[in-house]
């Protein structure tokens, strides 16, 4: 089996996580900000590791040391695209009512060769009904593979670079950036990381969240 192959059945037989809290209660009352709402895929749901290890977990353990007294919840399915994860935003939003949205969606669309138009199309949906909702959005990208060619690789780059320019949103492009490079870092199928690799993550989304956090709890 090619390593593309590999890839694509490694992700298509991936388990449909449930969604969990990184906090007992995530509820909150009217004198703190709403939590912070994380939807993605397997790269923020703890894929292949011991749950609780993974960068969301460690965001609400670093948010608490810099006195950010709210919940994060961890509403990512492994597995999951940009459509899927667009059907089930509405709900989160209603239920949680979160101060800040971190969308990490749109790998498994790329590593299907998903038509990209239809993936930012679904990416935009997501930020609009988010902002609607009243919460700042961080958008988080991957890059992908190489075997991937590079029109459709720029494309897939350009386009979380479009939507956070056009909708005003924090962006960043690689929340592999210092992983992907490093075999000590990834699992063994060559798209998950692991465990080690989860600090580097949360370091590389921690600058962009900080000023949603600030700005949020003045509100």
């Amino acid at each position: 089996m090619s390593r593309l192959s590999a890839i694509v059945v490694v992700l298509l037989l991936l388990p449909w996580a449930s969604t969990v809290t990184a906090e007992a209660d995530s509820r909150h009352d009217d004198t703190r900000p709403g939590p912070v709402l994380v939807i993605g895929d397997s790269l923020s749901a703890d894929y292949g590791f011991e749950r609780g290890r993974g960068w969301v977990s460690l965001l609400a353990e670093r948010m608490r040391e810099h006195g950010h007294d709210r919940a994060v919840v961890n509403a990512a399915i492994s597995g999951d695209t940009t459509r899927s994860g667009r059907a089930r935003l509405p709900r989160a939003l209603e239920e949680q009512q979160p101060s800040v949205v971190i969308i990490q969606l749109g790998g498994n669309d790329g590593l299907r060769g998903l038509d990209l138009g239809e993936a930012q199309a679904n990416l935009a949906a997501m930020i609009e009904v988010s902002q609607a909702a009243g919460a700042q959005v961080l958008l988080a990208g991957v890059r992908l593979p190489p075997n991937y060619g590079r029109p459709y690789i720029e494309a897939f780059a350009a386009m979380y670079a479009e939507l956070a320019e056009t909708h005003q949103v924090a962006l960043v492009p690689r929340i592999l950036a210092g992983v992907g490079e490093r075999e000590d870092l990834m699992q063994p199928d060559g798209i998950h990381p692991t465990a080690d690799a989860q600090p580097v993550i949360l370091d590389n989304l921690w600058p962009a969240l900080i000023p949603l956090l600030t700005h949020s709890a003045r509100e």
